[in-house]
């Protein structure tokens, strides 16, 4: 399996060599992603957005979870006054109440995670047109990700030009 990752990994680095050996050299640059959907207007924006609703579920769930641990506490006191057939009854009760504030916790946070998937790919999308002007407009033949890139000359960076016709043409994105 090791084996396996260092020879695709070595394959990549060779055809990324090869790319880069028959383009100029002064036409490869990078650009750090991360970094423009992290820093970028609408980036920040949308993070804030879905921070917000995280902290907010986050405070609802867990009021709600301590609800719950006080009703079980209650049910726990009242176990020697009620009839055993009763007190399972609750317990039942208390159980399917506690799987089903479970299942709505995950699915709020299972849709939170969709909003920042979907919020990032809006940008991107919204990025590429951008970049594929620039690049025209520079003549500029291959730009690559940072993440991917050992050691670069910083002066082959694009990502603060890239971010600043971002903020230019898009302040914010549609979260659901």
């Amino acid at each position: 399996m090791k084996l396996d990752f260092l020879k695709t990994f070595f394959f990549i680095f060779i055809f990324l060599f090869l790319i880069a050996h028959k383009a100029n050299s002064d036409t490869i640059y990078y650009i750090n992603y991360s970094k423009v959907l992290n820093t970028s207007t609408a980036g920040k924006a949308a993070q804030k957005v879905l921070k917000d609703r995280l902290n907010k579920a986050s405070k609802k769930y867990n009021k709600l979870e301590e609800d719950f641990k006080n009703k079980e506490k209650e049910l726990i006191a009242k176990k020697k006054i009620i009839t055993k057939e009763e007190y399972q009854k609750k317990v039942v009760d208390l159980r399917k109440q506690f799987s089903n504030l479970q299942n709505e916790k995950k699915n709020s946070l299972n849709n939170i995670g969709k909003m920042k998937n979907d919020s990032k790919n809006q940008l991107l999308k919204a990025l590429n047109p951008i970049l594929e002007k620039y690049m025209k407009e520079n003549k500029i033949r291959l730009v690559l990700d940072k993440k991917n890139i050992v050691i670069g000359d910083s002066s082959l960076d694009l990502t603060d030009k890239i971010i600043e016709l971002l903020n230019k043409e898009i302040k914010s994105l549609k979260i659901g």
